[in-house]
């Protein structure tokens, strides 16, 4: 009897086998089926086994990564095998905007200047990740243990804080923790002292990636992997650089007095101002230079007045891009931002995003979404429509005033994408 009952298990599992169907091939998956892999992670291809993940092919990965949400579909994706992370490092950059960029929020708040211009204690230094689409989830990271104890905060790029004291210079990343120790600056650099701006001009990890560090006087370059610096003098009279983005190959700087300026390090340093035409329509008030795409952004944070009543201010954004097909250069008002929305933080020494399709994700497109300055532990950011107007209780948690912007201290509330995202190959 038991060998009957055993044989007969054997044949109802060979029926059950030979009745269901063979996994498609990779090549014949459809559109809906790669949304599926890309999002969710749970079809049959994905648990057939990495020998098949591994053997897709790279253009179906691709329309994979396209259609991103968040950056928890980036972890899922690079996760899954070596093959996937490389697959990614190959696409176009351009598409990781694709998904919004984490919020980081510190532990500690201190309104602007209320400390003045000192050093921020790292070992206080703690700050909490979130993703806007998944508000619920959220990563604590700090600062590992570093000698010396107190820094100067500089800015935050390609997923890693910039600090500097003196002679020294520290890198962390945001997401891992891991820190990376420049060599020793020289000393009297003025880095923290009312001006510092740092900024990477490619991933860490990345070929003749350089860190640039600089004062109201000079800019201080590193070669990632060299044992020293170079020292470069700024044509600025003095004054500070605001804001620094890379466009189409070129280091764009802005400095207090909203002026532009192209620099150069190779074949030798140089740095040149951009020629732009006079319009009052583009002056400035409190402005963000952002990379969208093949366009050069300037977001300006304005203010406005009811004609019935000259004492009630508002604040409201407009967005304007600069046209160098015409000679000097343009400001050219933008009516809306169609079909994408812009991330800021307060301190412009952090990085700025354009975000493409933000219905995708829960968000909002002509929107403008501030890192902004809290009392209300979950009020971390805000989202604002172009050309509206700021409501009154808000306006003091984007608006800092013409001369300075946050605590140059301090970590603030910012946006960024983690290292992750621009090193997956590694």
């Amino acid at each position: 009897m038991a060998g009957t009952r055993s044989r007969r298990r054997r044949r109802a599992r060979t029926l059950r086998q030979a009745a269901e169907p063979s996994p498609p091939e990779p090549a014949a998956l459809s559109s809906r089926e790669v949304a599926v892999v890309g999002t969710s992670g749970s079809t049959s291809l994905l648990s057939s086994g990495p020998h098949v993940c591994a053997d897709l092919p790279d253009t179906l990965l691709h329309e994979i990564i396209a259609l991103f949400n968040s950056f928890h579909d980036f972890l899922a994706f690079i996760g899954t095998c070596r093959s996937w992370r490389v697959a990614f490092s190959s696409f176009p950059s351009i598409y990781t905007s694709n998904f919004p960029p984490l919020h980081l929020k510190p532990n500690l708040y201190a309104r602007p200047h209320s400390h003045g211009i000192k050093p921020v204690l790292l070992s206080d230094c703690k700050w909490k990740l979130s993703d806007p689409t998944h508000k619920n989830v959220s990563l604590c990271c700090s600062v590992p243990q570093n000698t010396p104890n107190q820094m100067h905060y500089l800015g935050c790029s390609y997923g890693y804080l910039i600090f500097s004291y003196e002679e020294h210079c520290l890198l962390v990343d945001v997401h891992s923790g891991t820190k990376v120790k420049p060599p020793k600056l020289r000393s009297n650099n003025r880095l923290g002292y009312f001006g510092g701006i740092g900024i990477l001009t490619g991933p860490l990890s990345s070929p003749n990636s350089c860190l640039l560090l600089c004062s109201r006087t000079s800019m201080f370059e590193w070669q990632v992997g060299t044992n020293s610096w170079s020292e470069h003098p700024l044509t600025l009279k003095g004054e500070r650089i605001h804001q620094i983005v890379f466009f189409k190959g070129v280091t764009f700087v802005m400095d207090v007095l909203v002026r532009l300026h192209t620099i150069h390090l190779s074949p030798e340093f140089s740095m040149q101002k951009v020629k732009i035409a006079r319009d009052p329509e583009s002056f400035f008030i409190s402005p963000w230079l952002v990379v969208s795409g093949d366009m050069l952004l300037m977001l300006d944070l304005r203010i406005g007045s009811d004609e019935l009543n000259d004492d009630s201010c508002y604040r409201f954004f407009e967005v304007f891009h600069l046209d160098f097909s015409v000679e000097p250069a343009k400001w050219v008002k933008k009516e809306k931002l169609e079909n994408q929305a812009l991330f800021v933080s307060l301190d412009r020494r952090n990085p700025a995003f354009a975000c493409m399709s933000p219905e995708r994700w829960g968000g909002k497109s002509n929107r403008v979404y501030v890192a902004k300055l809290f009392d209300d532990p979950d009020e971390t950011w805000t989202a604002v429509e172009v050309g509206q107007r700021v409501r009154k209780e808000t306006v003091h948690s984007l608006y800092y005033g013409l001369s300075f912007p946050s605590d140059y201290s301090h970590l603030a509330s910012l946006w960024l994408y983690p290292s992750l995202v621009y090193g997956t190959s590694q």
